[in-house]
Formats: C-alpha cells, structure tokens, sequence
C-alpha cells in the first residue's frame, strides 16, 4: 500500500461557548483553515485536491448541506473538488484523516484535505414533526450535545445517560477521586499556560476575522477557554450531574465552536506539488463500549491501533488523549498503566483546557501531536478519544 503523509495543518483558535466565534456561521467557520492552507502552500494545484473530508458531529444548522462540500466552495475552492462530512460524533475529525488515508494508502486518491469543524454556539433549536393530524403537542430538542428524539428502544436497552453522567459513571467504576480529578485539570491548565506562554500554538493557529458592525474588524488570535484557575477554586465547584458528585464544570471539556484542516498526500503527490511530508499515517482503529461508560473507549481502541500496526505502548513519545472528562482520562491512563501525570500525555493541555468543538477536537490532536513530535524530534505519536453511544477512536502518526 502507498505510505500517507500529513503535508500541513492548521486550525483556528477554539472559541468559548457563546464567545468570539459564535458570530461565525458554521460553514464559514470550516472553510477558514481550508483556506489557509491554500495561502500557506502556493506551488499546489488546488484542482488536484480529489475531495475533502470534514467531521461535523451536529449536522443540525448551518453545518446541515453537507458542510465540507460547503467549506471548500466558501474558501475558493475549484468547484471540481468535491466534499464529503462524516459524523462519529467526537471522534469525527480523526476518522476524516484515517478515511482519507485509507483511500490514499489504497491508491484511489492521492491529495486530499481532511479535518474538522464544530460550531456549538450555533447549533440550533429543533422540533419533530406532529405525530397527528391538528397535534397541539411540540417538543423542542436542543442540537447543541448529547441525546435527542431518544428512541424508545436504545432507552430501554442502553440508556441514555447524558456525557456528564457517563464521565460519573466511570468515575464510580474505575474508583476515580474527586481529588484526582481535579488535579488532572489543573495540569491541562497549567500545561496549556506553559505552552501558550512560550508560543507552541502560534504554528498551528489562523487568526479570524470577526467583522464588526462599525470600524474595522476584530482578530480573534488565540484560543479563548482556557483559565486561570487553583485547586482550591476547583473544590469548591458543585458536581454537574448531582451536588455530591465528582464531575464538574472545572474537570470537564468546554463546548466550543472551531475548525481544524490538514493536507494529506501520497509520497508522489508531495513531490509533485513541492509539499515537505511532516508526518506518515500508520493507522487508525475503532472500537465499541457499554455507552453508558462511553469515556473509557480510548484504552480498547489505542490497544487495537498498536496492535493492527506491530508498534507498543513504550515507542510512543507523546499521546494526545482527548479530556472529554478528567474522570475518563485518569480511567483510560490507569487501564494503559501509565502515570497519572505522565509528561508525554499531553505536555501542552488538553481539552479541559483548550475546549472541546467536537467535530473539530479528533484533528486538532493529530496536528498538536504532529507538532510536539516536530518540537522533541520524537518519532511516533498516538492520537485517541471516546465518543458518545460508546465507542473509541485511536491513531498512529510517525514523523518524518
């Protein structure tokens, strides 16, 4: 099979719930990194690009037209590259590279753009159809995360407990302390506030542009969810799903807008548009778990990818583990035997810091750990997450 390689990635800043993105339209949103890859890499022929694969996990909004068919139009895109959005929910920008790859390691493609976009500040309010004639019954379900138009039978058979009480539920499971998981957010703080201290974002970031009714624009440069916070500020928060419960607002991921996008090329390909390959795709895997303890899916799922590529645990010199929770994480860490605190588990924060726009979240840990890789001159690099209605996502990337 042909060898894949990441050319380039970048992504905008992730914006809070409500905050200096949610005045950007979802396909807007998608089509800005898109675009900067285009500006930052001149010698391509964008009109050999053979499609795009974008992740979107709502689907419900402005995101609702096929959103990466959109994303290439709106960045100027020739109209002959076609696109194409896949939905895992939180694992939705990680399958995009590993599909892409697929194809491109099978030789039907040889350049592709893949990547992901979220915009949950604008995800809409929606209501199903009368289930009678002259109904005067109607139900609004919120699009933003998690469950809705529940069917009876998942109820009955799966449950449907909300993100918060799945990340309880494991935390109950696998005997994760409050007091643990407060100290693992107040490392992804701290970690992000490092590293955003001495610049490791600025090569992964596209300032946007938000137009403004009067006077010129304002450029939203740097990622807005991050905070400054203690131990002690963290205890005193109250649990999400019940007052007594370890969950909270401060050991959890945010609910983000963002966009992320990566070029991927065969090793002929590269060569032929002058494209430096960064890093090689060696593969990607994907499990399934109870939902109702959907957070501890990135232990089956790294087990799987490490095993479908013949590489161990030990040659991986960073991971990017996506914080839906503090609580799944510190589960998914023990199951793998690694420490607590381990400094190559995502040495620059993660998405208890950083937030988490989940159709965006699976891409953006393929770049920073492309970048942390480039950064340490490390060699390998794997990529994982759970995913709502129980599953996991896993990826090896190799620098070059």
């Amino acid at each position: 099979m042909n060898d894949v390689f990441i050319c380039d990635g970048i992504r905008t800043p992730f914006g809070r719930y409500g905050g200096a993105l949610s005045t950007v339209r979802a396909d807007d949103l998608a089509a800005l990194p898109i675009k900067a890859l285009m500006a930052r890499n001149p010698s391509v022929d964008w009109a050999a690009v053979e499609d795009i694969y974008y992740g979107c996990a709502n689907q419900a909004g402005e995101d609702n037209r096929d959103v990466a068919r959109m994303a290439g139009l709106l960045a100027g895109l020739p109209i002959e590259v076609p696109g194409a959005t896949l939905n895992r929910l939180c694992g939705s920008g990680m399958d995009a590279i590993g599909t892409a790859a697929r194809a491109i390691k099978a030789g039907e493609m040889t350049l592709m753009i893949a990547g992901g976009v979220e915009s949950m500040s604008r995800a809409p309010f929606v209501m199903g159809k009368a289930e009678s004639a002259f109904s005067r019954s109607a139900k609004i379900e919120d699009t933003t995360i998690g469950w809705r138009f529940v069917n009876p039978l998942m109820k009955a058979k799966y449950g449907i407990d909300s993100m918060p009480e799945t990340a309880e539920n494991v935390a109950l499971q696998f005997g994760i302390s409050r007091a643990d998981q407060d100290a693992f957010a107040i490392r992804s703080q701290a970690r992000y506030a490092a590293a955003q201290a001495r610049g490791f974002f600025d090569g992964e970031l596209v300032p946007v542009e938000i137009p403004r009714k009067k006077g010129e624009p304002t450029v939203f440069a740097a990622d807005e969810h991050p905070r400054e916070t203690t131990l002690e500020a963290l205890a005193k928060l109250r649990g999400v799903v019940r007052a007594d419960g370890s969950v909270t607002a401060g050991n959890a991921s945010g609910v983000n807008d963002g966009a992320v996008a990566l070029l991927l090329a065969s090793e002929a390909m590269a060569a032929r548009h002058g494209l430096s390959p960064r890093a090689r795709v060696v593969g990607m895997a994907t499990v399934g778990v109870e939902p109702r303890i959907m957070g501890i899916g990135p232990a089956p799922a790294s087990r799987r990818v490490l095993e479908k590529t013949g590489l161990k645990l030990g040659q991986m010199e960073v991971i990017e583990l996506n914080e839906a929770f503090a609580a799944q994480g510190l589960a998914v860490l023990r199951q793998l035997g690694l420490p607590d605190d381990a400094p190559h588990v995502n040495p620059n924060g993660g998405a208890i810091a950083l937030g988490h726009p989940l159709g965006a979240s699976g891409a953006r840990l393929v770049l920073t750990a492309l970048r942390q890789l480039e950064l340490t001159g490390g060699r390998y690099g794997l990529c994982t997450m759970c995913i709502g209605v129980g599953q996991g996502i896993a990826m090896i990337i190799e620098r070059v």
